[in-house]
């Protein structure tokens, strides 16, 4: 997948949401349910959160992109909504950044989902992340399919420009999945060795003809502005 019709693309995950914070409670609870009373749609940010989404807005305020392209999902709408507040930058919200949807596993913990599906965990632990798709949800190539399309038309529509895209930890790790190439087992030492934090800022710039790598899950941003990064997983088992 080739990106390097753009300038520059960025990603950012978004800020801490009152799920993160319930979901890391039931994990380290040892429960194997997550109570949320929200659709994950419809899970806002936290307090804490709304302070990472304005540290992100004063990072791209030094560095403004031409165009924001937005998950449906409240909690990443919000992030860019406060980000993006006052600058003008359009946006734009496209369902093919929203969370990836994982079915059955949906709202039970890690220890849940080896508790009362054992057969699917078991599955899921011979396949590996990157195909295994949950029943009545997608595995992490699903998400490319979609994640394809949409690079595809935003290079093709705003040649040169800088984009930047406000998305969920999956859709962090698969961007760089396609920005650099990498393969299947190069994507899953990332991901084993990283959990993209809250409001983290991951971005690769044009050189010659091709976009190679700036920042990968970076957060000094927050911690300048005193909003401490958080580096929950999403709800639901693995991160998404």
């Amino acid at each position: 997948m080739k990106v390097e019709r753009l300038r520059w693309l960025g990603v950012v995950r978004h800020g801490q949401s009152t799920g993160n914070v319930i979901a890391e409670r039931a994990e380290n609870g040892g429960r194997e349910s997550i109570d949320i009373p929200e659709r994950d749609a419809d899970v806002p940010l936290s307090d804490h959160g709304r302070e990472q989404a304005a540290a992100v807005g004063r990072w791209l305020a030094e560095r403004p992109p031409d165009l924001a392209i937005v998950s449906p999902y409240l909690r990443t709408r919000q992030t860019a909504e406060t980000a993006l507040a006052g600058t003008g930058v359009p946006m734009e919200v496209d369902e093919r950044l929203r969370d990836r949807e994982l079915g059955v596993l949906d709202l039970l913990t890690g220890h849940g989902v080896r508790e009362r599906l054992p057969a699917e965990a078991a599955r899921r632990a011979r396949l590996g992340k990157f195909y295994y798709r949950p029943p009545g949800g997608e595995s992490w190539a699903d998400v490319l399919l979609r994640l394809r399309a949409l690079l595809r038309e935003v290079r093709e529509d705003h040649p040169g420009a800088r984009v930047v895209l406000f998305g969920h930890e999956a859709i962090v790790l698969l961007v760089r999945y396609l920005a650099e190439g990498l393969s299947e087992a190069e994507l899953m030492a990332v991901a084993h060795d990283t959990t993209v934090a809250n409001c983290s800022i991951s971005s690769w710039r044009r050189l010659g003809d091709r976009l190679e790598p700036e920042l990968f899950n970076h957060v000094e941003h927050l911690h300048q502005a005193g909003a401490a990064p958080t580096r929950q997983e999403n709800v639901n088992a693995e991160p998404s």
